[in-house]
């Protein structure tokens, strides 16, 4: 090869073998591009044109561009001549007929398969619009009947046309779904299958080039073996000329590659084994991010597409829940369940609450499986599980004293502790319900429950009945049954227990047993002397007389009843008495009623929580637990419980307080549902009667029995009273505060104190505010004061008192001044300022007052019976001779309740 130069470098002229072809580049050495960048910048860049082309002597030209031919062949396409780029006209370059057949076979089933998907395609679209149009038209013909249904005049129908009509609706509504489940499956099976066949024809199409592929690289190889010619070799010529720096030099000299770039692939220097192998891609460029970052996109869009079924979800329902709430729930879109909500009638928000129902509804119309809960489903399994019979162990009995006031119930059970209660009871009554147990010399123990007598603590007695096991009621023997009397045997029978009549004070003079028994009898209590089932015992609590019998009597009953319960599982029982002391909080008189009751306990009662802090018996000694029929004061507690509420231990503090949050809840919704009632009430009375005058009071106590018993007995005096309402702010335990006084303040209410006193601020702000606090200690004193306030607040009644009569014998006009009747008075007196009627035969015809009163000249206070007087009527003339003047006076008298 030789290679001439012009002498202004401008023509080049490269010799290929022996002079048989000549290839010109009649190109500068250099040109100059300006390249544009943004915001109107350019700049001229100097471009340098390199060829390279090495060709062995004798070769075949085929193969001058650098293996290209070899790269056709290994691809599968026809070769071309070096100069004119026309496919190759030898033989050995071109396909075979093999080849060519197999070529052609590929493309027409890749025609046909192209075809056959745009025909299936074409058949969806199509049965898609088809769908979609018979969709419409039903709806549009659901429109029109409705529109004509509403047009048209109602028309009768009977209850069984009715019934038919909405089965056939419902039948019919069942036949579209199934049709339209079934019409979804059989599409769903054709697209499988219309799947796997195009999975098919991919995998042979695949492997039919793969062995294409192969048999071309190997056609080719066997060519380029033949020639004796690879991509290396180099003639010594150009390696001489390259030695000697000549114009190849530069040619072949590689461009600079910057640091961390991949090596580029030179031109000339792709072998045929490098075709056939995965080695000659090393030095390659690679994809670039941008392609890759779309590919990743395309394979998340795909793999979002396949996850795009439906999934059906537990969606728990409360019986309130927020629209937003139960589209979280469900996992749709807010709009899409407000929609929901719209087609079924109802306008709501995306905070609007629904019910529970509604809420089913939309749950069950998106597919999704409904879990309805309720907000009291929080205390379910709260009680435990049911005892076996192997776990239950005896127990002692729980009895409860009752009976009328002042019959000795108190006095006998400290005859039975052989303590003195009686004395530290205010008045001597007993006010607070004590729970005590005792010990019998044989080793028995008994619980005993004292109730109040007195009228006002019927709650106390109708709750220590339903605690208890056994009712012993106490009557004296002196004053036999008297009111409470009866009442305990009412609480009693409906409480279900037995009873034992104990006839105490028998040891007194006028005591009569007997009387006692015959009066009982008509109260349907039989005691054994009569030929009942009831026992009975005399005994006198003073004097000790009969009380081994009676202890004798409880433990009979109680075995006859076999109580017994589990003491290894969770403490339950009921709240005796609740208060608030001072350095304790909080404190609550329990009676264990199974179970053992520990200290450390975490337990429920009423709308209040706590953990048990110690355990305190009967006789002031901390224990450390308290087993079955047990009474114990619990410390611990977060707030003051009711009287009667149930005490139950919980798991954990959790659950304990979900619990009491929910019966807080439940108990402040009936407070506001009665305040709202009585609200209504009061009005229709003020608009039938008139202003209704109201009694505010604040009471505060020292145990919740006693402030209960007070606010149930001052609601009880105003019951029949349409004028007068006591109303009760506020009723709680503990000691008089600033807040009380404060409250009492803004109402005008007063405040009573029951066995507690005011503190320091509270007193002071009291003294400020001028709110009257009063104290006591004994019931009755509290209802007799609170009585005699209400009958202030009622409007006195008017009474009408005769005074006299007088004669009009001459009537006088007088100028300014109008007519004036001469009188004579006849009887009694008649007063100035007194009211007066004027009768005309017998007939009133005026009831007024007198304008003046005169005898002579002078203005009188009165006259009296046989003088002569002057009379004139406020704002009345029309008085003639011979009528009569009636006079009387009104006095007003206070009411009491």
């Amino acid at each position: 090869m030789s290679d001439t130069k012009d002498q202004d470098r401008k023509t080049k002229t490269l010799t290929l073998g022996k002079g048989k072809s000549t290839l010109r580049a009649n190109r500068p050495a250099g040109e100059q591009v300006r390249q544009s960048f943004s915001h109107g910048r350019s700049k001229a860049v100097q471009v340098e044109h390199k060829q390279r082309k090495r060709v062995a002597e004798g070769g075949n030209p085929a193969l001058a561009d650098g293996g290209a031919a070899a790269r056709r062949a290994a691809e599968g396409l026809p070769g071309r001549s070096a100069r004119s780029g026309k496919p190759a006209a030898g033989g050995g370059r071109g396909l075979s007929q093999a080849e060519r057949e197999h070529r052609e076979r590929a493309l027409r089933a890749m025609r046909e398969e192209a075809f056959k998907r745009e025909a299936e395609e074409a058949k969806r679209r199509d049965a898609e619009a088809a769908r979609k149009a018979a969709e419409e038209a039903a709806r549009q013909e659901a429109d029109t009947l409705a529109e004509a249904a509403a047009s048209a005049e109602p028309e009768i129908l009977d209850a069984e046309t009715l019934r038919q009509r909405e089965l056939a609706e419902l039948r019919a509504i069942e036949e579209a779904e199934s049709k339209r489940k079934a019409e979804e499956a059989k599409q769903r099976e054709a697209e499988d299958r219309k799947r796997k066949a195009e999975e098919e024809v991919a995998k042979a199409e695949e492997e039919r080039r793969k062995a294409a592929a192969d048999r071309s690289a190997q056609a080719a190889m066997a060519k380029a073996g033949a020639a004796g010619l690879t991509e290396t070799e180099e003639t010594p010529a150009s390696r001489g000329k390259k030695g000697r720096g000549g114009p190849g030099a530069d040619r072949a000299r590689p461009a600079s590659r910057g640091k961390g770039e991949p090596r580029r692939r030179q031109s000339g220097k792709l072998n045929v084994s490098q075709v056939l192998s995965d080695d000659g891609e090393e030095g390659t460029r690679g994809r670039s991010l941008s392609a890759m970052r779309r590919a990743r996109e395309r394979e998340r869009m795909r793999a979002e597409q396949a996850s795009q079924e439906k999934v059906v979800r537990d969606v728990v329902i409360p019986d309130v829940i927020t629209v937003g709430e139960l589209a979280n729930r469900m996992a749709e879109r807010s709009a899409d369940v407000i929609k929901s909500l719209m087609r079924m009638g109802m306008m709501a928000t995306i905070n609007q609450s629904i019910d529970a129902d509604t809420a089913q509804l939309v749950v069950e119309e998106f597919g999704h499986k409904v879990q309805r809960v309720s907000e009291s489903d929080v205390e379910a399994g709260i009680e435990g599980e049911a005892d076996t019979d192997a776990d239950l162990l005896p127990r002692p009995p729980v009895v409860t004293i009752m009976g009328h006031v002042d019959h000795g119930k108190t006095s006998l059970l400290d005859a039975l502790r052989e303590t003195d209660v009686v004395s530290r009871e205010a008045g001597g009554i007993t006010q607070h319900i004590g729970a005590y147990q005792i010990t019998m010399p044989a080793g028995d123990r008994i619980t005993f429950i004292d109730t109040p007598g007195h009228a006002a603590f019927t709650e106390m007695r109708a709750r220590g009945a339903n605690t208890t096991d056994v009712v012993v009621l106490v009557v004296a023997a002196d004053d036999s049954v008297m009111p409470q009397t009866i009442e305990a045997i009412s609480h009693a029978k409906a409480a279900g227990v037995p009873m034992i009549v104990a006839v105490n004070k028998v040891d007194l003079p006028d005591a009569n047993p007997m009387k006692v028994k015959s009066e009982l009898l008509s109260y349907d209590v039989q005691v054994e002397d009569m030929g009942g089932e009831v026992q009975c015992v005399e005994v006198s609590a003073k004097q000790g007389i009969g009380l081994d019998k009676l202890e004798e009597s409880i433990l009979l009953q109680a075995e006859i009843l076999e109580l017994k319960a589990n003491p290894g599982r969770a403490a339950a029982g009921s709240v005796v008495e609740a208060k608030l002391e001072r350095g304790r909080g909080a404190v609550a008189t329990v009676l264990i009623q199974k179970g053992t009751l520990k200290v450390g306990d975490v337990f429920v009662t009423g709308a209040h929580w706590g953990r048990v802090r110690a355990l305190i018996d009967d006789r002031g000694q901390q224990i450390d637990e308290a087993p079955p029929s047990f009474p114990v004061e619990v410390l611990g507690l977060n707030g003051t419980p009711q009287a009667g509420d149930d005490f139950v231990v919980v798991e954990d503090e959790g659950r304990a307080r979900d619990i009491a949050e929910y019966r807080d809840r439940k108990r402040r919704e009936k407070e506001q549902v009665a305040r709202g009632r009585g609200t209504l009430e009061q009005m229709f009375a003020q608009a039938a009667k008139g202003e209704v005058k109201e009694l505010p009071v604040v009471i505060k106590g020292d145990v919740q029995g006693s402030v209960e018993a007070i606010a149930a007995s001052l609601l009880k005096l105003t019951e029949d009273n349409a004028e007068v309402q006591t109303r009760i702010l506020h009723s709680g335990v503990g000691a008089i505060n600033e807040s009380d006084v404060t409250l009492a303040a803004s109402t005008g209410a007063m405040i009573i104190g029951f066995n507690v006193r005011a503190n320091p601020q509270a007193r002071d702000t009291a003294k400020r505010d001028d709110v009257e606090i009063r104290y006591y200690s004994i019931i009755y004193n509290v209802i007799d004061d609170v009585k005699q306030a209400l009958s202030g607040l009622l409007a006195p009644t008017t009474k009408e008192t005769f005074i006299g009569y007088a004669e009009i014998r001459q009537v006088f006009n007088i100028t300014k001044v109008g007519k004036v009747a001469g009188c004579y008075i006849t009887e009694g007196i008649v007063r100035r300022g007194a009211g007066v009627r004027l009768l005309r035969d017998n007939v009133v015809i005026h009831e007024g007052k007198l304008k003046t009163l005169k005898r002579f000249k002078d203005e009188v206070r009165e006259a009296r019976e046989g003088y002569e007087c002057g009379m004139a009527f406020e704002n009345y003339d029309d008085i003639r001779e011979g009528d009569v003047i009636e006079c009387f006076e009104i006095e007003e008298v206070a009411r009491e309740l």
